[in-house]
């Protein structure tokens, strides 16, 4: 069964922050700390241009709530696969937030720590949806 990190947002984040340990884990830890955080403003950034644009002006587009996407990232950073894990409740919203995920691309090269067996990120994210 393939490796899948899971994101939990502020806490994973927290965790990284506060960890100490060898100085090359350590330079490890904070390389996937930049890239997750470089992964989710991009979300961000990308769901903001659809709003923008009007591709999320649907009644999704003033809604909040949270789904999780489960997303593959290539080696070179290029967003290979995203689906629904756990949906809002809203189809609406959940396409808003693939279309987001699928927007942030192409990322920089994932971290190593990062990358499966199958030499993808595969991750877990829950991705918030602000009005």
């Amino acid at each position: 069964m393939p490796k899948r990190v899971l994101i939990h947002g502020t806490v994973l984040l927290g965790l990284l922050l506060a960890a100490r340990t060898v100085p090359a884990q350590e330079a490890s830890e904070v390389a996937v700390r930049d890239w997750l955080s470089d992964l989710v403003t991009r979300i961000d950034a990308a769901d903001r241009a659809g709003l923008r644009t009007g591709s999320g002006r649907s009644s999704a587009g003033r809604r909040a709530g949270t789904v999780v996407v489960h997303v593959e990232i290539a080696p070179d950073g290029a967003v290979r696969r995203a689906e629904i894990e756990r949906s809002s409740g809203s189809k609406g919203l959940d396409q808003r937030a693939l279309r987001a995920v699928r927007g942030a691309g192409p990322l920089t090269a994932p971290p190593a720590a990062l990358l499966g067996e199958a030499g993808v990120a595969d991750l877990s994210i829950p991705v918030e949806l602000g009005r």
